[in-house]
């Protein structure tokens, strides 16, 4: 179910003042998060993002085609190895 157009974006706070605190000093550095749910705004666009996906936190370049979408969305919690069948037909 989406989020309702009245009550706006869901930004975390956090992740808010460090996007404007990086756009104030206007280093490059990696602006590490844990808030997969929030939405990413157009002030996000050129800054890089480290998504925590459990264990690590994946960078996360923002471009224009990203806003509107969540940060958990580019940073994937599972690895896929490959199906099981794969491994047979490789042998012969």
């Amino acid at each position: 179910m989406a989020r309702s157009v009245w009550k706006g974006p869901f930004v975390d706070a956090d992740v808010l003042r460090k996007a404007e605190r990086a756009r104030e000093s206007g280093r490059k550095d990696v602006i590490r998060i844990w808030s997969r749910r929030s939405t990413i705004l157009p002030q996000f666009v050129g800054l890089t993002f480290g998504v925590h996906n459990g264990r690590k936190f994946i960078p996360v370049f923002v471009t224009e085609n990203m806003i509107g979408q969540k940060f958990g969305e580019y940073s994937p919690t599972r690895t896929f190895h490959g199906h099981a069948g794969d491994r047979k037909a490789k042998r012969s």
